[in-house]
Formats: C-alpha cells, structure tokens, sequence
C-alpha cells in the first residue's frame, strides 16, 4: 500500500462534546491513545477487511470469532486462524492480501467522537502519541483518513518494537519518544491486552469501553 501524505493542516479543536466518563484527571503530563477501537471505529471495517483477504483464500471468518480476539497483531490473528481451523495459508501472502483490502475500505473508518474530543481538547496542552498493535502503514493511513494525524508528533506501531501488547514496550517507547516519565501517561485503550500492557509500563489507563455501557467511568490502574 502506497504510503498517506500527512495533512498539515491544524486540527479541528472541540469539535466534539466532552464526556466526562474518559476525562483524564490530573496530574498528568502526557497521553497516548491506541488506534483500532479507541481512536477509529474500525473494528467493523477490519472485519470486511480479514473476512475479504480470507477468502481469497477460501476460508471463511466468523464474526463472533473474530470479535473474541480484537487486540491481537495481525501476525498473531493469523496464526490463531490456521491453527484453530486447521488451515496452512501462506501469511505473508495473506498479510499482503489483508493490506490491499485495507486499502480498498479505509474510507469507511471514521473517528470515535469521544476519544478524538479528548485528543482535540489536549492538543498544544500536552504531548501526545498514538502506539498500536498494527503496521505502521496501516495506522498513519488510519489516523489520517479520520482526520487526527496533525495531533500526534509521535506515532509508535508494532514495526518500532520486538513485542506488541500485552507487553508494555510500545508504550515505554512512546514515553521514551516524548520525552516523559511512563508514570506521568495516561493511556487510552479498548482491549485487555492493552490494558495489561499499560499496566505493565505502569502507566494509568481509561477503557473507552465504558463509552458502549450506562455504568460509572472505568479509570485506574489495575485490570
């Protein structure tokens, strides 16, 4: 996939309403978001887009399962896929399979209004950073094609570490990259693996989960 130009425009501030359920609470000197299902809404399209680039392989994805393991590397979802199902799909060929759809649907991803109010609201304030379990080439494409990318100067992905998450390195390397102490983060996750992977750095978490429920906030530190 070509790579996206950077929109270096300046973005778009308080757009959108805050709620309070995420609000970071001081004290806080720095925020990073994960990409897939806490900045974008891609989950659905990256489930056209593994269900697409599997059948070209003549396999076939069912929903549920593919919804029970959100959160792992596309790497790791592919060998889960072969093993489970038995299958012996060649996963580079898969992976670039799997990019090309990507590239055909990426239109269809749009922005988590809530998280993308926090980002907008912070911006100038603090420094921030967006660290994703993906490729990189497939986060830079999704940050701009929801229109966020002038926000973050910092942009770690799994092509930057030797682990994803749960292991803590992508978000120790964007404290590292911003110049701040991992305790003075705050991360915004969507999975377990990143929560466990936040916790790990010692870094304090919001699952934007809470956003899809009627409880209280979801802030801390502990899984």
């Amino acid at each position: 996939m070509s790579p996206q130009p950077v929109n270096l425009a300046l973005p778009r501030i308080n757009q959108h309403p805050l709620d309070p359920r995420i609000a970071p609470q001081s004290p806080y000197t720095a925020l990073i978001f994960d990409c897939d299902g806490t900045l974008a809404h891609t989950l659905p399209v990256h489930f056209q887009v593994w269900q697409a680039a599997l059948g070209k392989f003549g396999a076939v994805l069912a929903q549920d399962w593919y919804y029970e393991r959100t959160g792992l590397t596309a790497a790791a979802f592919a060998k889960a896929f072969n093993q489970t199902f038995g299958h012996a799909i060649d996963e580079q060929k898969l992976e670039a399979e799997r990019q090309q759809q990507f590239a055909r649907l990426i239109h269809q991803v749009q922005a988590v209004p809530a998280v993308a109010a926090i980002a907008e609201a912070n911006y100038g304030k603090v420094p921030m950073a967006v660290a994703s379990n993906g490729q990189k080439s497939v986060v830079e494409s999704t940050i701009e094609a929801i229109g966020l990318r002038s926000l973050f100067d910092t942009i770690v992905t799994l092509n930057d570490v030797a682990a994803g998450k749960p292991e803590p390195d992508l978000f120790l390397l964007a404290a590292e990259r911003m110049g701040v102490a991992p305790s003075d983060c705050i991360v915004y996750e969507d999975s377990d693996l990143g929560l466990e992977a936040a916790q790990r750095a010692g870094m304090r978490w919001i699952d934007v989960r809470i956003l899809e429920s009627n409880i209280g906030s979801n802030i801390g530190r502990d899984l």
